[in-house]
């Protein structure tokens, strides 16, 4: 299995930009043109204000990036995972094999691509005066903790695409929410103060709402902060973001396995 796994995410990886003229520069093409638009429109036009981080630093883009790349990393993960059953049909009819392995490789790739993104953050951190080679141990944690939970999910969504080919384009419109809803190309400290200004209001009425809690429910935002903590504070995340990262996946990845183990047996009559 540990074999097959391997040349299914060497497969996916080579297959990822194939044919194509650049190749594998379209993994960083990609998330430095989403950096281009995001910066120009929050961090230019919007005005975004963002902390300076406690080594000095505040360039808006990097802030931007050390959240964005993760991201990116998770709904890649979680429109490839579930994609992965349907796209192999005709394998999951004629062979019998572990059929998580399809979904564990299409993750895994991407594992590829964003170790690539993060080194080209990394050197671009460091020009700007970072010293992230202690930090790094620590961001390959990370990544191993979100990759745990984007699996978990994938599996979950593959099963699920199985049998209701409308789940690619519902989960397409909830990652729009989901990144919205993360503070990626915003502070966190703007959904502390819509929640003073929204209970100010509330106040007349006799009643509050505890906004920011209610942001805090969303488990990638815990990420992004353990990863900003990281790499563009150069500490350690909270102890609440490392108990939220390490429950997220540990939790999430054993439910999609259950659930995708249930489901298993009928994938190929579905198809």
């Amino acid at each position: 299995m540990r074999e097959l796994l391997i040349n299914l995410t060497m497969r996916e990886v080579k297959g990822r930009y194939k044919r194509t003229a650049l190749g594998n520069l379209w993994s960083l093409i990609n998330p430095i043109a989403t950096m281009v638009v995001y910066t120009v429109v929050f961090g230019v036009f919007m005005r975004v204000e963002i902390e300076p981080s406690r080594t000095g630093l505040h360039v808006f883009a990097l802030w931007l990036m050390c959240a964005l790349i993760p991201w990116t990393f998770f709904s890649a993960a979680l429109m490839t995972g579930l994609n992965s059953i349907v796209a192999n049909a005709n394998l999951v009819k004629k062979v019998f094999f572990p059929r998580e392995v399809l979904v564990a490789s299409s993750v895994f790739a991407l594992d590829v691509t964003t170790a690539i993104e993060l080194g080209v953050l990394v050197v671009a951190l460091t020009l700007f005066g970072q010293m992230l080679l202690p930090w790094l141990p620590m961001v390959v944690v990370l990544l191993i903790l979100l990759t745990a939970m984007a699996l978990g999910f994938a599996l979950m969504l593959s099963v699920a695409n199985v049998y209701f080919r409308d789940t690619e384009h519902f989960v397409a419109i909830l990652l729009q929410i989901w990144l919205y809803a993360t503070p990626i190309i915003y502070p966190l400290s703007l959904v502390r103060r819509a929640e003073g200004d929204l209970n100010g209001w509330l106040a007349q009425h006799g009643l509050s709402f505890p906004l920011v809690a209610f942001w805090e429910l969303n488990p990638m935002l815990h990420f992004t902060q353990a990863f900003r903590a990281v790499l563009y504070e150069e500490t350690w995340p909270s102890q609440t973001d490392m108990i939220w990262c390490v429950s997220s996946a540990a939790i999430v990845l054993f439910i999609g396995w259950r659930v995708f183990r249930r489901f298993e047996p009928r994938m190929a009559e579905e198809l």
